[in-house]
């Protein structure tokens, strides 16, 4: 079988990690904000997790240069609930300064989103300023993830668990259950999209975790599809970096088009 793109990020991530060197504490990080309480209480309808994302593996290069507080800030102002920042850099053009400069900037809960494959990465997380981190079901088995999350929560910081189909959340709930639980309609070994994979995995999750649907909202009527299926949130990148204007883009997603009842939709 040829090697998935998560195999090969894995791999990559592992040699970074045998470089890795722990950075000093963030004095602009003291002040911390629950992304799951603002995931409860959003702005809008659906609650909206806007994604400081400069590119990806399948698509390339969205934008040859961002300046990421910046972005974040308008995500901010259009009524965004979290930002979440790709702090990779080989795939994903990201960094842990821009992590930095974004929780400098906004007085919202920032996910640092990123391959977490060791401890030392949470720790790290927790130092630049980070609310909340991604663990991925699909890099991780359910023992490693609960230790993580318990990690996590040490430390100050709330964990996104992201799953992508039910035979990866089954396991992890046999073992504890999250929760924040995201699902992300990107096969991470293909990068095939669909929006409907919320829909099949909806049903398993538990009635108390908060359900976020992530990769491929693009339009208004996405929202309302993800309001159906009992989603709390949508974790949005793409569709805004690559707009001409990000907080357009929100206004037209999430605004007065899906403030009334999704069910008449």
């Amino acid at each position: 079988m040829p090697e998935s793109i998560l195999d090969k990020i894995v791999k990559t991530k592992t040699e970074e990690l045998a470089v890795f060197s722990m950075p000093e504490k963030n004095t602009n990080s003291a002040i911390h904000y629950s992304l799951k309480t603002a995931l409860t209480h959003p702005n809008h309808k659906l609650g909206l997790i806007a994604e400081v994302k400069q590119a990806s593996p399948s698509k390339g290069v969205f934008a040859r240069r961002i300046v990421a507080e910046d972005v974040a800030e308008v995500y901010a102002h259009a009524g965004a609930d979290a930002i979440s920042v790709l702090t990779d850099h080989t795939y994903f053009h990201g960094s842990i300064e821009n992590l930095k400069a974004v929780k400098a900037k906004v007085q919202l809960p920032v996910l640092r989103k990123d391959f977490i494959i060791d401890e030392r990465q949470i720790e790290e997380s927790a130092r630049c300023g980070a609310d909340a981190i991604l663990l991925i079901a699909a890099a991780l088995d359910p023992m490693k993830l609960h230790e993580f999350y318990l990690a996590a929560k040490e430390h100050g910081m709330e964990s996104l668990v992201e799953v992508h189909s039910v035979s990866e959340l089954d396991p992890l709930l046999k073992v504890f259950t999250p929760e924040i639980i995201g699902i992300n309609n990107r096969n991470l070994r293909t990068f095939e999209t669909r929006l409907s994979v919320t829909k099949e995995v909806a049903a398993a999750v538990p009635k108390g975790a908060v359900m976020i649907s992530e990769s491929g909202v693009r339009k208004a009527q996405d929202i309302c599809y993800l309001l159906r299926q009992g989603a709390h949130a949508a974790l949005v990148g793409e569709a805004l970096i690559c707009s001409d204007s990000p907080e357009e883009k929100i206004r037209e997603l999430f605004g007065e088009g899906v403030s009334h009842d999704a069910s008449l939709t």
